[in-house]
């Protein structure tokens, strides 16, 4: 009999899996980070890349589906990527650290539109989405930051893998099914980080691309097509193909798989842009705090931070110090660094257009020059140490060795209930606020995954 590869041990796991099997920590943090995906979906539902997403997946065809914050009703397909990238396109989504993925953006989704398609309840939803973060967080998590650094995008890979499986979940296949599923979204799984140079959309989408690839690939498995059997440890592989010249090991996808929970490593952002700019947000605003400097004090400042991180948020730095419009400012550690300098905050509003033109921010971001940080903990955490010299001859220095959000340092539930006040009431009334903080902070009781999803429209 031959040793099983690691799509079938993972097959086997989520097959078996049942929701008593979860620990109440991991149901609850779960509940909490679809709390905050929901959120900055509302935020994002009336910007205009979510317009022209709305658009692009009418084109596509209509269906019964709802959609966050929106009136469209949509094929499984088609909601599960709309949803998706209303939850990533303001770049203020949850991230698992060490995998550097966004895994809520796809897994959520595909689990809402996969338990109504197949008439679930709530609680199959809730189960397929803590099994579509954990799988997505473990497929990440084994390149150690490889993805990133040879120019892939992890939630678009990683992502694609976890919501397969909990699309396979849904669909009710078997350990064989959900195996098949695997094997076949892993041509499928995609996203490149070219959109680094020019600041494009297509991030944004890389979640949604996700989502629809495993509800493809579900029904692929259900009709019994094949796909390869080592999709992960194969001579052409994930790793192999994805990972060129750099140490992986696929075992580590199922290292303690049921007794370690990858979900509660999951970070949720406290700022609304590239998770490599969060430490330098929070060591500026500190000393901005502490020394009360004012912008026209500033000569200059030194950021350090590891290669990796600084080729997504530093690279071109010219680029970076004049971004062309609000997603490319997110990805700009240059303009994040002004921005908390000048406004003393980091939050939507830094990144509007008054924001995006406003002089001073400008003239600050040519004053951020990067260096590489020796003592970065990347990817455990994005470290991020900074150095100012001002006008009057101070040198100021702040280091956070760990970024706000972290699991070591991690937002606590109140602090995301707080969040989801303020990103759902960009778009949503009070008693609407309300209403879905409500519903979802109930997933998993009673009712139907069809009922869960209508609460979370305007």
């Amino acid at each position: 009999m031959q040793t099983p590869v690691v799509a079938e041990r993972i097959g086997e796991f989520a097959a078996g899996l049942r929701l008593d099997d979860v620990p109440e920590a991991v149901l609850e943090r779960a509940r909490h980070l679809a709390l905050d995906s929901v959120g900055v979906a509302f935020a994002a539902a009336g910007q205009e890349f979510a317009q022209r997403a709305r658009r692009a997946v009418a084109l596509l065809g209509t269906g019964e589906q709802p959609v966050f914050a929106l009136p469209d009703r949509l094929a499984p397909r088609e909601a599960a990527m709309l949803n998706a990238t209303l939850i990533h396109g303001l770049d203020f989504d949850d991230t698992h650290i060490e995998s550097i993925t966004h895994v809520s953006a796809s897994a959520l989704p595909v689990s809402i539109a996969a338990a109504i398609q197949h008439q679930r309840s709530a609680s199959d939803l809730l189960l397929s989405y803590v099994l579509g973060i954990e799988i997505s967080a473990r497929v990440g998590k084994a390149a150690h930051g490889g993805f990133h650094a040879t120019g892939f995008h992890p939630t678009g890979l990683a992502g694609a893998f976890g919501s397969a499986v909990a699309a396979g979940k849904l669909a009710g296949l078997s350990g064989e099914g959900i195996t098949t599923v695997q094997q076949v979204v892993g041509s499928m799984a995609s996203g490149i980080l070219e959109f680094l140079q020019d600041g494009a959309w297509t991030k944004r989408l890389h979640p949604g691309w996700a989502a629809n690839s495993a509800l493809t690939a579900a029904a692929f498995a259900q009709a019994g097509w094949s796909g390869p059997r080592k999709v992960y440890e194969g001579r052409f592989g994930l790793y192999a193909t994805h990972l060129p010249g750099r140490e992986w090991d696929a075992d580590e996808v199922t290292a303690g798989l049921g007794q370690r929970w990858e979900l509660l490593a999951t970070a949720v952002k406290p700022f609304p842009s590239c998770h490599f700019t969060h430490g330098f947000a929070d060591a500026i605003l500190a000393l901005r705090d502490k020394e009360g400097f004012n912008p026209a004090d500033v000569e200059r400042v030194r950021c350090l931070i590891h290669p990796t991180a600084a080729a997504a948020v530093c690279d071109p730095i010219e680029r970076k110090r004049r971004p062309r419009d609000d997603y490319d400012a997110k990805f700009s550690l240059p303009f994040v660094a002004a921005a908390c300098i000048v406004r003393g905050r980091l939050t939507l509003a830094e990144f509007a257009d008054d924001a995006l033109t406003d002089p001073e921010i400008l003239r600050l971001a040519q004053l951020v020059d990067i260096a590489d940080d020796p003592d970065s903990r990347f990817p455990d955490a994005y470290s991020a140490a900074v150095e100012i010299a001002l006008k009057d001859g101070r040198r100021l220095e702040w280091r956070e060795d760990v970024n706000r959000g972290h699991p070591e340092r991690p937002l606590s539930h109140e602090d995301i209930r707080a969040k989801f006040v303020g990103t759902a009431g960009q778009t949503a009334d009070a008693a609407t606020v309300e209403r879905v903080m409500e519903a979802v902070l109930r997933l998993g009781g009673e009712g139907t995954a069809s009922e869960f999803a209508e609460q979370l429209t305007l």
